[in-house]
């Protein structure tokens, strides 16, 4: 037994009451559909009182006088109750599924919003089939909170004392008799709905882990990773498991649902026997007519129904609040990288980047995650705990081409990843253009910024959808230009489909210089004013490497570039090179400045890190 001062009593309680009040926000621009629905619902629980009320006429009074025409009349009452009870549960239904689908939809499209705003440190800590159950699962159970749920309580409360008012007026002591059996109905709904609840939870989080699986093995990296380790069993293995654990528990929950729910019909069953044992009697003293009785035995159900309805409810909206907690956890995530208030938008940018002493160390997972939405074995893992940057002050001119080397660790794609905003700087400042991009819109910033990565991102989509997605309106003389400055139009123009060739999972069908290539020329379409290369020709062979090069240096063309390279001739090309170390500046200058000074770049070059070998 739980008691009122459990932790986690008192924690599921006031999670509950946040949840409704953030539900009831989320509800708002359905409050007239929402009035009507209730309206239907008190009108369909008195148009119920009808036939018991006229069946007690027709043996009362109909019968007794051998009245026909009253006969006629009441029956006609109930047949137009009847139609009238139609219409309004069809009301009912169209206000529900305008509510709940229109719930849905508001939830869904927050959470894909929330998701899109979240930084990129969110992304490489979270399951995406945890995300993505929040977004389909979840949501819907949160929407059944509000409507089904919903409608149960105000439909069983409003039957329950429309009923109760019909029957004390009838009959006040075979009322309080059908009252006796009401704390075998409310007790045991707090011990169930609390047990269904953490089950509820734990199958949820138990289905994230399922989905998490499909969805990393289920791509083109993850199966072939699991095939070349020749792991399928292992992988079948542990997703059976995990499935049984999402079986296992639906089994428990319908269990005690069913218990629940059967042993309530059992009260009911037992107060209405009572009811007609008891009223049997009186009807023999006298002390009420028979048609009193036949309206209290078929109003006395509508009692007990509503009860075990309400109790039901408890439990149900206890395990949809359930959802709705999930769903509220990712939307009141912190958002590391957000506009300030007041931010600007950047227009006609000319390139300028500044670096003023700036530190950064990677943010915590209290920061930027959800621990729900990461693996259970990575819950309470770090980032390392290290400035990855300490005190960098550069400044690269509009146009000018700066190539960042230095060792694995050392800070490079970090100092690259804070120009578009991936991250923001823990000290010092970054400027665009003379302005702090803390104090820029995301959305210009970012369309000023062009990256290509050694791993481009492809969507499972055509080839002119994939290039589109820089310019949506595009022409297609402007998606030939870009693919002849990427030097891949005439590898699309041999294609049977050319621009609506399917590209395959994360581009899998094409090879990794057409990949790169495709990139570039989504790029010039993007037409940015500064440009990221991180490694953009490192897993190429020669010919193809000549090809992305070419391709590169039309990209780059009056372009500011931050190069991350590991290749001697991308690195000689650039006006300057920085030398990181350990989150340090140590050397900047041209090639042959580098090799003169005789340096770490040079000790570098000279054992063969950038690809060639230089003596002396």
């Amino acid at each position: 037994m739980m008691s009122r001062n459990d932790p986690d009593l008192v924690r599921d309680v006031k999670l509950e009451r946040a949840s409704v009040r953030r539900a009831w926000t989320f509800a708002q621009p359905y409050r007239g559909t929402i009035l009507v629905f209730l309206a239907a619902i008190v009108a369909e629980a008195v148009l119920a009182l009808v036939p018991p009320l006229a069946f007690r006429s027709i043996i009362d009074r109909a019968i007794p006088r051998a009245d026909r025409s009253l006969i006629t009349w009441l029956a006609a009452l109930v047949v137009t109750a009847a139609l009238a009870d139609a219409g309004l549960a069809i009301l009912q239904r169209w206000c529900s599924a305008r509510i709940g689908e229109g719930l849905i939809y508001d939830l869904r499209v927050a959470l894909f919003a929330k998701v899109q705003r979240m930084p990129i440190a969110f992304f490489t800590r979270t399951q995406t089939g945890a995300l993505t159950s929040r977004l389909n699962s979840d949501v819907v159970g949160a929407q059944t909170a509000v409507t089904s749920t919903l409608g149960s309580v105000v439909s069983n409360v409003v039957v329950l004392v429309t009923t109760l008012a019909a029957m004390v007026a009838l009959e006040w002591r075979l009322t309080l008799l059908a009252l006796v059996v009401l704390p075998l109905f409310i007790v045991p709904a707090k011990r169930v709905g609390r047990r269904l609840q953490k089950i509820s939870r734990d199958q949820m989080s138990w289905n994230a882990e399922m989905h998490s699986q499909m969805t990393e093995r289920f791509n083109v990296a993850g199966a072939q990773l699991v095939k070349l380790f020749g792991r399928s069993g292992d992988e079948v293995r542990t997703f059976a498991g995990r499935a049984r654990k999402v079986r296992d528990a639906g089994i428990k929950q319908a269990m005690f649902g069913r218990v629940f729910f059967v042993a309530l019909g059992l009260v009911g069953a037992l107060g209405g026997a009572a009811i007609y044992g008891i009223g049997a009697h009186l009807v023999v003293d006298g002390a009420i007519t028979a048609g009193t009785l036949v309206a209290l035995a078929a109003l006395v159900t509508r009692v007990y129904q509503p009860l075990t309805g309400l109790t039901n409810a408890r439990v149900d909206l206890m395990t949809a609040m359930v959802s709705f907690d999930r769903v509220f956890e990712v939307l009141d995530a912190p958002e590391a990288v957000s506009d300030r208030p007041g931010a600007v938008d950047l227009v006609e940018p000319r390139g300028r980047i500044e670096f003023r002493d700036v530190w950064f160390r990677y943010p915590t997972a209290a920061e930027v995650t959800v621990p729900s939405l990461e693996a259970p074995s990575s819950v309470g893992g770090a980032d390392p705990d290290r400035d990855v940057l300490r005190g960098v002050t550069l400044t690269i001119e509009p146009g000018e081409t700066v190539a960042l080397v230095g060792a694995s660790g050392s800070g490079k794609t970090t100092m690259a990843g804070l120009v578009p905003r991936l991250y923001d700087v823990t000290g010092g400042s970054l400027l665009v253009d003379g302005r702090d991009v803390r104090d820029l819109t995301q959305e210009s910033l970012r369309a000023a910024v062009g990256v290509v990565s050694q791993d481009p991102h492809l969507f499972h989509e055509t080839i002119g959808e994939n290039l589109r997605y820089a310019k949506p309106d595009a022409t297609v003389a402007e998606l030939d230009d870009a693919c002849r400055g990427a030097r891949i139009y005439e590898t699309i123009a041999a294609l049977p489909d050319s621009y609506d060739t399917m590209v395959g999972d994360r581009g899998y069908r094409l090879s990794g210089g057409e990949k790169q290539r495709l990139a570039i020329a989504r790029l010039l379409l993007k037409n940015p004013t500064m440009m990221i290369l991180d490694e953009a020709t490192s897993h190429l062979d020669n010919e193809n490497e000549a090809h992305v090069q070419a391709a590169l240096d039309e990209a780059l063309r009056g372009r500011t570039a931050l190069v991350i390279a590991h290749r001697l001739s991308t690195v000689r090309d650039a006006d300057r090179i920085v030398v990181l170390d350990d989150g340090l500046i140590v050397e900047q200058g041209t090639h042959d400045e580098l090799i003169a000074l005789d340096g770490a770049y040079a000790s570098q070059v000279r054992a063969g890190e950038y690809g060639v070998e230089i003596a002396g």
